[in-house]
């Protein structure tokens, strides 16, 4: 018997995409083999990878946070401005009016950037152009994870994640060599994995990697579940990650592997965060999970200045009959969507208090637009803490 020839394997045009008519909030992604899984560089600082937040404000911001008992810091991420500069610059603008607030304990105390700092592939040569120069102006700390992107490769004679470690591992603050006629010192954070304590919170900050969906070794998964665990219980717990667990877009969706992973983690440490900031999907999301008798909030914050931004899949985007919210996943009685975001760029700030989180996501003009138009809040919310 002659089995059938049945011609060539197809070619591959893209990757295996979420379904757009379909609310999917993540999945199982398909490992590529231009996405494959990248060293870690060497830490540059001891274990357990901890930053203090006093080790780099002064003493006197310090004691302001400690005795008002309210911390504000900005956040987003994907910002590099790699084929247009115009969106980061107007995200950036904006951001920086804050800190300029007549009430002191108002201003941000820093930025914590959530990934893909520098596209395509963390290019020492593109952190002026992205990251020094856009920033040039913005009087405040600015701490990282990387992202997919920050950790790519072209040139495989460069180790992966080069030049965030350069610029943002630094054994000790310098002049960035980078930085050009914007200088600003560079980050001491002692991995690319790493924990910053505050007075009034403690941000677990994780590294996916590079393969779509995301991807920890062991030594990072048993790092996160010791650090869950021994995080203080009287203060907010916020963990940070590029690749988000949840997200209802049209071109990367959340990722069903990182949910398993975290979930594993919250079950050993018996340790639940308060916040889960995420970014990676080029627009603004906010969900809420019911776990075991309890609300924990997870955001996509990728709206940060890259060009692209990715729009939701389509039944969220009938304009003939626009979705209420809070909106019920379809097949997850556990989560819902509180508000989306797909047409803007934007940042979020958020306040953390003793028992509360309060969130606050402001939209930017757009390039045509005038750009001495006025951030508009598009989004606020308050979370109470899971103290113990």
């Amino acid at each position: 018997m002659t089995q059938a020839n049945n011609g060539p394997e197809p070619r591959r045009f893209r990757a295996n995409v979420p379904n757009d008519q379909v609310i999917d909030v993540n999945r199982v992604h398909e490992r590529l083999p231009t996405q494959p899984f990248r060293p870690l560089p060497t830490p540059t600082g001891g274990a357990p990878y901890h930053l203090l937040l006093e080790a780099v404000l002064p003493a006197e911001t310090i004691k302001q946070i400690t005795a008002a008992k309210k911390m504000v810091f900005q956040t987003i991420g994907d910002t590099g401005g790699i084929k247009r500069p115009e969106e980061q610059q107007l995200v950036t603008n904006n951001m920086e009016i804050a800190l300029q607030a007549s009430d002191v304990s108002a201003r941000p105390a820093f930025f914590y950037h959530l990934g893909d700092v520098v596209y395509y592939y963390g290019e020492e040569t593109q952190y002026y152009s992205q990251f020094y120069e856009p920033y040039s102006h913005y009087n405040a700390p600015i701490f990282a994870i990387p992202g997919n992107h920050d950790g790519d490769l072209q040139d495989m004679s460069i180790p992966s994640l080069q030049a965030f470690n350069n610029n943002f591992c630094s054994a000790e603050a310098q002049i960035a060599p980078s930085s050009g006629d914007a200088p600003r010192d560079t980050m001491t954070q002692p991995n690319v994995y790493w924990t910053l304590e505050t007075p009034l919170a403690t941000f677990i900050g994780l590294y996916t990697n590079v393969p779509d969906g995301g991807e920890l070794g062991d030594d990072q998964i048993a790092w996160l579940h010791s650090e869950m665990e021994g995080a203080p219980r009287n203060k907010a717990l916020i963990v940070a990650m590029h690749h988000p667990i949840y997200s209802a877009d049209s071109h990367h969706s959340g990722s069903k592997y990182m949910e398993d992973l975290f979930d594993a983690a919250m079950v050993s440490s018996k340790r639940l965060p308060d916040l889960v900031l995420t970014a990676h999907v080029h627009n603004y999301q906010r969900y809420t999970r019911q776990y075991n008798g309890a609300s924990i909030t997870y955001m996509v914050v990728g709206s940060g200045g890259y060009w692209n931004l990715h729009q939701m899949v389509q039944p969220l985007r009938q304009p003939a009959s626009p979705i209420s919210f809070p909106f019920p996943i379809p097949n997850r009685p556990d989560l819902v969507l509180n508000s989306f975001l797909d047409s803007r760029h934007g940042f979020l700030t958020l306040t953390v208090t003793t028992d509360t989180i309060r969130g606050e996501y402001y939209t930017v003009p757009r390039p045509q637009e005038s750009w001495s138009t006025p951030a508009v809040l598009f989004d606020q919310f308050t979370i109470d803490l899971h103290l113990t």
